[in-house]
């Protein structure tokens, strides 16, 4: 059959196992072993079927009509960045400058 079919085959691979890691060492090898598979089975589990609570909050908002009344308002704060120091301040207008120095940079020169 199989390599690992075999009793004597298992025995030879734990005996291995033993000398190269001690009697220490093992539980802790078995225990890592034993998370990293159960980790891999959720995140398999969590690709193929999403949770019944990210089913239900999906389909809640997919049921929501929207809205036509509210205008569209940017939320990102825009930046620039000063030329000679490389720190960023807000750019709330939006206003596209080329090479700007802040003013404390503007102050030492």
């Amino acid at each position: 059959m199989g390599f690992l079919s075999e009793p004597t085959h298992l025995i030879l691979i734990a005996l291995l196992l033993f000398v190269l890691f001690g009697a220490k060492r093992l539980p802790e090898l078995g225990k890592g072993l034993g998370e990293g598979l159960k980790g891999f089975k959720e995140g398999i589990k969590g690709i193929s079927d999403p949770s019944p609570a990210e089913a239900t909050a999906q389909q809640s908002v997919a049921v929501v009509p929207p809205v036509a009344a509210a205008p569209a308002v940017s939320t990102e704060t825009e930046y620039i960045v000063c030329s000679r120091c490389g720190s960023r301040f807000e750019n709330p207008l939006g206003i596209k400058v080329s090479d700007y120095v802040c003013k404390a940079c503007a102050a030492r020169s």
